[in-house]
């Protein structure tokens, strides 16, 4: 009798131990390629708006480059490459529209 009695307790060890084995699993890598849309050109803007005329269109082509900079490293380091580039430093960015006056 102690046979089956040895077994039951031996399979719901199994049961209690295997949920704590399951979740110490490593974590996914993160997805490579994910910049946050128009940030950069949003922290350009709001550092430029106390300034006005030549001044403002000066340091926000200065903080633009200084952003694409960052993007193109951070792509680099990503190893993306090619078309996927252009696009991911595009988006990085934010794009390169008209800014407000």
């Amino acid at each position: 009798m102690k046979l089956p009695s040895a077994a039951v307790a031996a399979s719901l060890l199994c049961l209690i131990v295997a949920p704590v084995f399951a979740q110490t699993t490593t974590p996914s890598a993160a997805p490579t390629t994910v910049p946050v849309p128009a940030a950069k050109r949003v922290t350009c803007l709001a550092s430029t708006q106390n300034l006005k005329g030549q001044d403002k269109r000066d340091q926000m082509q200065l903080c633009m480059a200084q952003a694409r900079v960052d993007c193109l490293k951070q792509a680099i380091d990503q190893k993306v490459v090619g078309e996927p580039r252009k696009s991911f430093i595009k988006t990085c960015v934010g794009g390169d529209g008209p800014e407000p006056q």
